[in-house]
Formats: C-alpha cells, sequence, structure tokens
C-alpha cells in the first residue's frame, strides 16, 4: 500500500472492534501498521477517489479519524459534490467543530446548475450546426461536469454517447477511459471489463505505455472485485509491451511506475501490492519466479513497497514464519484499502494453505510441533488446518494425534503397476479386435465406398474396364 514504509505514527493496541455507519453499514475497525502515514498515503491519490479513500480510513481509524475529517472536509469543499458534502458533514457532526455551510451549499448548487445549462445549450448548437467533433466534445464536457458534481449516471450516459461521434481511434481511447473511470467508481464492474475489451482492440492502444497500463490496471481491479484472483495477478503483473520482432522473437518494453498516470483510481503501489498479493494466492512457483520475482517490469514496482517484496522472496524460498509475520504486519494497511479491504482474508487464507501445503509435500512425514513453529502457530491450531486441507483433498496425509505426526499417504505401487498393466492389456485387446473385424469387412467386401462421378478424363480409375 503507498502509506508502508512511511512516517512514524504509532497506534493504540486496542483490539478491533464492530460498529454500525450512520447507513446502517457494519463497520470494523482497523489498526494500522506503525508505519502507516496518512498524509503520504493520500498524496498518491488525486479527484473523487483521495476523497473517498479519505472517508474509508475515516470510518475505520479512530486514532486516525480527525486527520482524516480535516483533509476530506477540506478534499470535498474545494469541488462540487454537494451530495457528498452532505455526507461528510454527516459522517463528521460536531468532531471539528464545524457545522454544514448552508451558503457554500447554495452557491454550489447554483454553479452546477448555471454550467449544466450553459453546456446543455452548447450541445445543442453543435448538434444544430452537425458539427460531429463540436458534438463529441460537448458530450465529453457534460460528462465531466456532471462526474465532478457526483451524478455519476448521467455522466456514463454523456460519456457513452461521444461513441456516436469519434473520429478516430483516440477518441475511442478517451471514451472507453471515462466510461471505465466512472464505471469503477459506481462499483459496475462487468462495464469495466467489457470497455477495456473495446479500447485493447483499438490498434494505436499498443504504442501509449500509460493507456496500456491503465487498462490493465483496470481490468485487474475488475477481476479482484469479482474473486478471479489469478486473472487479477496475470493483468497487474504484465506491465510491458511488445515494441516489435526480432528473429521472431517479440521485443518487449517495460512500464515504468511513473508512466502509469492513475492517481484518480489508483497509485503504483497499488499494483505492487494487488499483483503481488494475488500472485502468491494463485501462482505455482515456476510462475512466481518468472513473472514476478525475475520479472524487471514488476521489480519496478515492488521496490515502491519493500515489504511486499520481503513477502514474496520469504515464500519462495520456504521462509514462511518470516512470510506471515511480515503479512500480519500489514494485514492492518491492506484493509484500509478500499479496493482490497474486503479480499484480504480469503488471500490471506489461501497463501498459508499454499504454504502449508508446499512444506508438506516434500516429505513423508513431519513432526507436527516442528512444522508449528515454522508456521508460528500452535499445534492444535495446525491440526485443525491440517485436518481442513486433507477433508478438501489438498493433502494427501493421515494425521497420528497421539503421536503428533503427519503422515503422507502413498498409492501402493504394486496395485498401481498392476492396474496399469491391466489397462494396457485391455486396450491392446480392443485395438486387435477391432483390426480383426475391419480385416473381415473388407476381405467381404462390405466397407462403404464413396460416390464417384465422371469427369473430364472419363470415369475414376477404379471403374473403368480393363483392357
Amino acid at each position: 500500500m503507498s502509506g508502508f514504509g512511511g512516517g512514524h505514527m504509532e497506534m493504540d493496541d486496542a483490539p478491533a472492534v464492530e460498529r454500525k455507519a450512520p447507513d446502517d453499514r457494519i463497520i470494523i475497525e482497523v489498526k494500522p501498521s506503525p508505519n502507516f502515514d496518512l498524509e503520504s498515503y493520500i498524496s498518491n491519490y488525486s479527484g473523487r477517489t483521495k476523497a473517498l479513500r479519505l472517508k474509508f480510513i475515516a470510518e475505520r481509524v479512530p486514532a486516525l479519524q480527525l486527520d482524516a475529517m480535516r483533509m476530506l472536509l477540506q478534499k470535498v469543499k474545494s469541488g462540487q459534490n454537494v451530495a457528498l458534502y452532505k455526507e461528510v458533514m454527516e459522517m463528521i457532526g460536531d468532531k471539528l467543530g464545524n457545522e454544514l455551510d448552508p451558503k457554500w451549499v447554495e452557491r454550489t448548487q447554483e454553479q452546477n446548475e448555471k454550467q449544466g445549462d450553459k453546456l446543455e445549450v452548447e450541445l445543442c448548437t453543435h448538434k444544430l450546426n452537425s458539427i460531429k467533433e463540436k458534438v463529441r466534445m460537448g458530450h465529453n464536457d457534460l460528462g465531466n461536469h456532471h462526474y465532478a458534481a457526483g451524478n455519476l449516471n448521467e455522466a456514463l450516459k454523456c460519456f457513452m454517447r461521444t461513441r456516436d461521434y469519434g473520429t478516430t481511434t483516440k477518441h475511442t481511447l478517451d471514451m472507453c477511459l471515462s466510461i471505465i473511470r466512472v464505471s469503477i467508481e459506481m462499483g459496475n464492474f462487468a462495464h469495466v471489463v467489457n470497455y477495456v475489451t473495446k479500447a485493447e482492440a483499438q490498434p494505436e492502444q499498443h504504442t501509449d505505455l500509460g493507456m496500456v497500463a491503465k487498462l490493465r490496471s483496470a481490468a485487474g481491479l475488475a477481476h479482484l472485485d469479482s474473486g478471479k484472483y489469478k486473472q487479477a495477478a496475470l493483468k497487474f503483473t504484465h506491465m510491458k509491451i511488445e515494441v516489435g520482432k526480432e528473429n521472431n522473437v517479440p521485443i518487449l518494453k517495460n512500464i515504468h511506475p511513473d508512466e502509469l498516470c492513475y492517481s484518480e483510481v489508483l497509485a503504483p503501489q497499488d499494483v505492487a501490492i494487488y499483483g503481488g498479493l494475488c500472485a502468491l494466492a494463485t501462482f505455482d512457483r515456476t510462475e512466481l519466479a518468472t513473472k514476478v520475482m525475475e520479472d524487471s517490469a514488476m521489480k519496478q514496482f515492488l521496490e515502491l513497497v519493500p515489504d511486499m517484496r520481503e513477502i514474496i522472496s520469504d515464500f519462495y524460498h520456504s521462509r514462511y514464519s518470516s512470510c506471515l509475520a511480515l503479512m500480519e504486519k500489514i494485514r492492518g494497511d491492506l484493509l484500509l484499502d478500499v479496493y482490497m479491504n474486503a479480499h484480504v482474508d480469503k488471500l490471506y487464507a489461501m497463501v498459508r494453505s499454499k504454504a502449508l501445503i508446499q512444506y508438506f509435500t516434500p516429505f513423508a512425514s513431519v513432526q507436527m510441533p516442528m512444522m508449528a513453529q515454522a508456521f508460528g502457530t500452535t499445534v492444535p491450531e495446525l491440526q485443525k488446518e491440517l485436518t481442513q486441507l486433507i477433508m478438501k483433498k489438498d493433502i494427501k496425509a493421515r494425521i497420528d494425534s497421539h503421536n503428533k505426526i503427519i503422515y503422507a499417504r502413498q498409492a501402493d505401487q504394486e496395485v498401481s503397476t498392476f492396474h496399469q498393466a491391466l489397462q494396457t492389456g485391455l486396450e491392446y485387446e480392443r485395438q486387435t479386435k477391432a483390426l480383426l473385424l475391419r480385416l473381415d469387412l473388407i476381405r467381404n467386401e462390405m466397407t462403404m465406398k464413396p460416390a464417384r462421378t465422371g469427369g473430364v478424363h472419363g470415369p475414376p480409375r477404379g471403374d473403368r474396364e480393363e483392357d
């Protein structure tokens, strides 16, 4: 996360508790890592996502609530989203000593209406003059106005209408990016996938590093939201484009983190975190090495988040205790991410299960106390985890509860070889009978012959009379 390794703001050790938001949502309070720096973290974002992330943090971290609220109020009042301002003021209450500013609300609403009316009139004029480019720009300006005012549905309609007036590939790409941005904020990730696909089909997008990075990041977010973690990992970790070929071998160019420029949605640090965690949960060792650890493009993103880089390295080199301890250290920071929050527990469970499987697989038997020490847990807790893996058939093993040993279930080689030989014999018998049957059919002229027709050279050779 962008706040990893930032300033030093110590948090209370109070346990997490549940509480209700004003709209009846259940919110679980979160304790960030000691190194989480709110100001450093939020500086990586811009636009509406900056306000939404501040609101997300203010609702979940009591120790940072007042600071987040001050930043949030300042951000919202610098914009023109009246509905968001009212929502923020309701959340803040009297905590900052501020009251709802009716004059600001009235002034901003009036400005929004005047600006909207002006843009509508200009658009109508362009339509009457039948100037396609002006009409496209008019719809785009009106969409940006609705987006800034918080009318996401109207903004989406305006951006979609530009499709009929675009004349170049760039117009199509601009339309797709605008629709993707609005759809992400609306949580309509099916729309995101559709328009990412449409944009990727445009020939010119492959030459724009920033465009490719944005589209892959947006697609990764959509897959993350739907729980398709392998697809998300593939998108987030594939930060390079093909720029040509040499001896039929593709020449690839890395996308640098600075070329992402997508602060209205996510930061380069988020690409490293989302991609790294999803890769840990779903990639095998070969994929983890080639697509993450040894990939020069992904290395640049991981350099921005040293903790995630160390987690991946520890996991790959089987230092599971260190890996899992570091993961627990950053859990609170991940829970403060508006997109990752709902997936942290599941991804962590997947990574832990994968680590247990990889630890046990090379051995015929393992002492459970030794394994528990390696994973920083107790033997009873480890036994529960192993039992679940055995029941799901992720591990073929049996547990000796008395001696605290887990044994791998080895297939009986003699029985396995016998069954394999039997299957080979049955297959040989079936093929032999089929061959004998075919020979009998040919000998008794009981085969079907294809119909043959004569051409300019006379009847087919097989139908000519013998001389």
